[in-house]
């Protein structure tokens, strides 16, 4: 089969509640149009996030009922130290209960007014830890990567001329740490090549700088190198895993995407002292250091989990029924970013709503419309998550990328749910020219997305 079908059987069902359109523009103009004060139970098919909306396995649920809920010293953590140490290699295993946890303790630890830290593209939570601690959060994508159109094969990976130029204007000094997101969210889900894994890492180390990953969608990062990558084919994911993360000093982690859990997360490093810091900071506002905000039972369901991700049966189908999705859109002749991502489908929203500029948020249009029309919950990933006011010119700085992401959670949605959602953005796109664009009425400091109360412009 082109598309392989599910390497699961399905034991439980949720029943989906079906709404009217009437319905639908009621509750989305109560929410100030925006799509994350929606109830869900409202949604029909729910693409907001593939964080935490995963189906768990029966031997992850099995591994609930041994939570050991220990104050201290779980058997529970001892079995995820261990299967994180296997898969990842660092020493030291500090659990979170969720990935920006791991940014926060990490970044209020090393970071200091002033300093720079660069990535491919940082996503919305780690940019904002990043600027919270008054810090500078650099892009270094390649420009193929900002290319909507390009079918290059690793769109996500950081482009070293931008990456030198960054430490020669700042200086080692002033940037504790270079990032790379594994595969890289804010630009379509696109994988990085171990080539340029292994090339940034000699320039971070040359450089005397540790190289951490955001690696919470590794797993699927690393199949796209066995796809893609020459040299790999014959590799399993869980040796391409150890090879790249053998290159990096260290990982923030949310388990709550290729860990197949509800809730979770962890920072492994290798730096024992950076390490001892940090857990000193975990213990006053998460929790002791072999729980950290989590009960035993859900260690144990990340260590089950972060174990069957590693399974191939399981990636093959979790990226071809994204692509399956993809391809299906590109039929209708409906603009995406191109080649299809691991866990997402990104719309360009210029292309699909040319008529709108950016300062009306033409991504956010599309997400409105889409709940309106059809039901399906998608996220704005553009000028309202990331436009923001030049601090020296006092010009408001819009991001090259316009986009819409419809994220697939894991082992939850059947191809079938897939076929609805195209045939729903075609009807969309038919009537294109009838969408209007938002004005802001409210808006947080920061991550203004998840909060922001919206109005209609000239309606």
């Amino acid at each position: 089969m082109k598309f392989p079908a599910e390497p699961f059987r399905i034991k439980v069902v949720e029943p989906l509640k079906k709404t009217t359109v009437e319905e639908r523009e009621k509750l989305i103009k109560e929410s100030g149009y925006n799509i994350f004060l929606l109830p869900a139970e409202s949604i029909f098919i729910d693409l907001l996030t593939d964080s935490g909306t995963s189906a768990m396995s029966d031997n992850q649920w099995a591994g609930l009922m041994k939570g050991d809920e220990s104050y201290a010293g779980s058997k529970n953590y001892y079995h995820f130290e261990q299967t994180v140490r296997s898969i990842f290699g660092f020493e030291h295993v500090i659990p979170t209960h969720q990935g920006r946890v791991a940014e926060n303790l990490l970044f209020s630890t090393v970071l200091k007014e002033g300093d720079v830290v660069p990535n491919n593209i940082h996503f919305d939570t780690t940019r904002a830890n990043v600027e919270y601690h008054k810090a500078r959060a650099i892009d270094c994508v390649i420009d193929e990567g900002l290319k909507v159109d390009s079918e290059l094969p690793f769109k996500g990976d950081i482009d070293v001329f931008k990456l030198k130029k960054a430490i020669q204007n700042y200086g080692p000094d002033r940037i504790p740490m270079i990032m790379i997101t594994i595969t890289n969210n804010s630009g379509g889900g696109q994988p990085v090549s171990l080539a340029n894994i292994r090339e940034v890492s000699a320039i971070a180390h040359e450089h005397g700088i540790p190289l951490i990953f955001d690696a919470c969608r590794f797993a699927e990062n690393c199949f796209f190198i066995k796809e893609r990558e020459e040299g790999y084919q014959n590799k399993s994911i869980a040796e391409i895993a150890r090879e790249m993360f053998s290159y990096g000093d260290g990982c923030t982690m949310s388990a709550k995407k290729d860990g197949l859990v509800n809730i979770g997360g962890f920072l492994s490093l290798n730096d024992g002292r950076l390490a001892q810091k940090i857990t000193n900071m975990l213990i006053l506002i998460e929790g002791f250091p072999t729980y950290g905000g989590l009960a035993g039972r859900d260690l144990e369901a990340i260590a089950r989990g972060l174990k069957e991700v590693l399974n191939e049966e399981y990636l093959e189908f979790r990226i071809n029924q994204t692509r399956n999705l993809g391809e299906m859109l590109m039929q209708n002749n409906i603009p995406i970013v191109k080649p299809v991502g691991g866990h997402a489908i990104y719309i360009d929203a210029k292309g699909f709503l040319p008529h709108i500029p950016q300062k009306e948020f033409p991504g956010q249009a599309l997400v409105v419309e889409l709940y309106r029309h059809a039901g399906i919950r998608a996220v704005e990933i553009g000028s309202l998550m990331f436009a923001h006011r030049d601090a020296e010119t006092g010009q408001m700085v819009y991001p090259e990328l316009e986009l819409v992401r419809l994220a697939i959670p894991r082992r939850v949605y059947t191809n079938a749910h897939m076929q609805y959602v195209s045939e729903a953005l075609s009807e969309i796109y038919a009537n294109r020219k009838s969408i209007y664009g938002f004005e802001i009425e409210y808006e947080a400091e920061f991550l203004r997305h998840f909060t922001a109360r919206l109005k209609p412009v000239n309606v």
